[in-house]
């Protein structure tokens, strides 16, 4: 059986929180930084809030992304997926699907619950 220590996931989680510094509200999966930041996004929010990698259930590791009540929404169409990037960099850090796709207006602003982002433990 492999084994990975958490101080291993904890690493790649904690990227998020330090590097993390974008994220994205996009109309499909992005499998790029430019997909997420300008081909698919229907807005943004920038000065995440995410929290120092925790156990994750029922077995691995994670991160809590805060809520966002303020993101600003730049195109008009069906939200469904997220993306969160280090624009210094120009990378694309992790992507997920929304709980619910939302129709979302240019000019308004978006919120989203606080979510994890996780590594399951190698098994």
């Amino acid at each position: 059986m492999a084994f990975i220590a958490d101080y291993c996931f904890d690493l790649a989680l904690a990227y998020l929180d330090t590097s993390g510094n974008r994220l994205d509200i996009c109309s499909q999966d992005p499998g790029t930084y430019t997909a997420a930041t300008s081909t698919y996004t229907l807005g943004n929010k920038t000065s995440l809030s995410i929290g120092a990698p925790t156990d994750r259930s029922p077995n691995g590791r994670k991160v809590v992304v805060a809520a966002i009540t303020d993101g600003s929404v730049t195109g008009s169409a069906t939200a469904s997926h997220w993306a969160i990037s280090d624009t210094g960099n120009s990378r694309l850090i992790a992507t997920g699907a929304l709980s619910a796709p939302q129709a979302v207006t240019s000019g308004n602003t978006f919120t989203l619950a606080a979510f994890d982002i996780g590594i399951a433990d190698a098994i």
